[in-house]
């Protein structure tokens, strides 16, 4: 199995991404300190590192160099608050594969974990996420709809995803905060009842099931009328 590595010293981000990437299901480890997280790094037993910047011991930046100085080719996912273009240029520049600045949305992280990993691999892009006769394209982030693109905005298309992949599973609102909002949202939980009515104009209500006590339930529709064309 897939084996990433988590470098943060801060537990409440690892324990969130491990939470994530376990359900996922990856195989995580974490260090929460420059020096061992580049003395996992180089060890040949990850696939992918995610790493901040600002940690005890060594940098994110000294351990990024470390690695590439060793000729250690895993693929790294910077994931700092700095969020500075001369800092994403350093990391880069650095040999990072990507840049992240928190806070994040872990469906985000997930998609590029996915993206790197393929890369490395050499696989093909994955089939488009779909349910009954609604589909989602991931690059350019919106539905089809029996044959009818539906533009959805960034936040829309996460939750959509969300839902599409998983489909017949109930989902509760904090779930639904975690994954489409992030780990650090502060705001009310009624944002995703909100964000469920656009879906639920843009894409036909009876996808999008509320389950009393519970959350939200996706289901598949075969030949649903044509939604509504305005929405969030």
């Amino acid at each position: 199995m897939t084996r990433i590595l988590i470098a943060d010293d801060e537990p409440r981000i690892v324990s969130f991404i491990a939470k994530g990437l376990t359900a996922a299901g990856y195989i995580t480890s974490s260090a929460e300190d420059g020096i061992r997280a580049l003395d996992y790094a180089s060890s040949g037993e990850f696939d992918l590192l995610i790493l901040d910047i600002a940690m005890p011991r060594m940098d994110g930046f000294a351990v990024l160099t470390a690695l590439r100085a060793m000729r250690c080719t895993v693929p790294v996912i910077v994931l700092t608050a700095k969020d500075s273009v001369q800092d994403t240029v350093a990391a880069l520049d650095g040999g990072a594969d990507d840049y992240m600045s928190k806070p994040f949305r872990f469906e985000e992280l997930l998609s590029r974990i996915r993206l790197r990993l393929r890369h490395t691999a050499g696989f093909p892009a994955p089939p488009a996420p779909t349910s009954g006769d609604l589909s989602l394209d991931v690059d350019l982030r919106s539905a089809t709809v029996r044959g009818r693109t539906v533009p959805l905005s960034a936040r829309e298309f996460a939750m959509a995803r969300v839902f599409v992949e998983n489909e017949g599973k109930v989902l509760t609102r904090e779930q639904l905060l975690s994954r489409v909002w992030g780990y650090d949202f502060d705001g009310s939980s009624n944002v995703v009842d909100v964000y469920v009515g656009y879906l639920r104009n843009k894409l036909g209500p009876q996808r999008i099931l509320a389950v009393r006590g519970a959350g939200y339930r996706f289901v598949a529709v075969q030949n649903a009328p044509s939604p509504a064309r305005s929405g969030g």
